[in-house]
This record gives structure tokens, sequence and C-alpha cells, in this order.
């Protein structure tokens, strides 16, 4: 699928680093907007591969050009703090997106959400309960801003936009390379439903960004205007 540049959003983050390092390693033509592009580490921004545009969430001729770019996009971007959060700042940058998009002929999107946010196909568990109960207790700003993106995609990205929020729980791991090569590697994954066989609680970040790549690639048309969990299949171990 991904035959053009792909846009990440939230790429100066542990995740998003480690994305970056997958894109570059596959040979991808990658944009990453950014406000703080001196995040991005020297060996990647040295990569002919890869593109910075510095602009805010609320600047909408920076976001038009670099969506302009773009063929596809994988946002990361959710709340970084655990409290004061508002839920705003993201949901206006996604309603700024969308038209955007729709103006650039540029429809798939893979946006983070978490365990959090409820999805048809989930089951009852306990373990998820929990987790998510002690969100709610003392994160409950970031807990409201996560689920309400999940319900903003769900009613108001409509016509023109192929867009799957994958829902991660855990993800451990470190953003330098060694660490990204190692977990990389780190089981296989599950993308699936709360609650089915496999599913679990984290995931390291190495190995999401290659899920994420894996999914730019080949479009994982199956999860169009759909939520699935992607985590580490539990009890696998390291990928051959």
């Amino acid at each position: 699928m991904a035959k053009g540049k792909i846009l990440v959003f939230g790429g100066t983050g542990p995740a998003g680093i480690c994305l970056l390092r997958e894109l570059l390693f596959r040979e991808h033509e990658t944009i990453v907007y950014a406000r703080s592009p001196s995040k991005v580490p020297e060996e990647l921004t040295k990569n002919p591969l890869l593109e910075i545009i510095k602009g805010e969430l609320t600047d909408t001729d920076a976001l038009s050009t670099a969506v302009s770019r773009s063929s596809a996009i994988i946002s990361l971007l959710g709340p970084n703090s655990i409290f004061n959060t508002k839920p705003s700042t993201y949901l206006d940058f996604y309603r700024a997106l969308f038209p955007l998009m729709r103006t650039h002929g540029v429809r798939r999107i893979f946006a983070m959400g978490t365990l959090s946010i409820p999805a048809e196909g989930d089951s009852f568990a306990i373990s998820r309960l929990m987790v998510v109960g002690l969100v709610r207790l003392v994160a409950n700003s970031a807990y409201a801003t996560i689920t309400q993106v999940g319900e903003l995609f769900a009613k108001e990205a409509g016509e023109g936009i192929d867009w799957t929020i994958y829902r991660i729980a855990g993800i451990p791991g470190g953003s330098d390379e060694a660490s990204w090569k190692a977990d990389r590697e780190d089981g296989e994954v599950f993308e699936g439903f709360v609650g089915e066989q496999g599913w679990s609680l984290s995931q390291k970040r190495g190995a999401l960004a290659r899920w994420l790549v894996d999914a730019a690639e080949d479009g994982k048309e199956k999860w169009i205007g759909k939520m699935p969990m992607v985590v580490k299949y539990a009890g696998s171990g390291r990928r051959a």
C-alpha cells in the first residue's frame, strides 16, 4: 500500500522514534511533523529519506503541507501527561486533519488509542477492568481524552477516510538503536479484541513499530473502521 511518503505524528516520543527507525530501516520515505524537531536523534535526521516539518498541532498551514506530501498517516499522538490533559487538544487536531486528508486525497490513517477505549468485539476481562479502573482513578483527564478520540473517529471521520485506531496497553522498551533492534523481534503480534485467545497487556515499542510499518505496507483493510488491540501474543517467544 505505502508507495509514497508516510507522515508520522507523535514521532519524537520513545515509541515514535522506534517507528522512525523502523520506517527508515525499511527504506520508506518518511515525514515527521514535530513541534520540537531537536528531539529526533541526529543519526535519523541525517538520513535523506527523512523529512522534518516543524509545526504545532494548531498550525493548519503546516499541517496541510505535511499531509499534501504524504500517502498514508501513522499517529502516535496521545496524552503525554496523566494530569491536566485537555481532550480538546487532540480532538481539535483530528477535526482539522480530517478535511485536510480529504482535500489532498490521503485516505489511510492509523491512529493510536488505548485499552481504555471500548470496542465492538471486546469480551469481558477482569484484567482490563482493573487496568482501566486504575487509569480512570489516577489519570481521569487522560482517560477522557483517549476515549473521546475513539468516539470522534467513529462519529466524524466519515466519507473518504479509511481509519483504524490501533489500541495499545503497556509499551515498555527503549528507543535507542540497540533496544529497537532487540525489541522488534519480541514475540508474535496479537491483533484482535479484548478477551480473545492470545491477547495480553503489553507490547515492546520496537515490536509495535514493526507492526505499524507492516500495516502501512499492506493496508490492513480488515481493520478499516475498527479498533483492534495490538499487543504481544501471550506466550509467544522471540521471532525467528
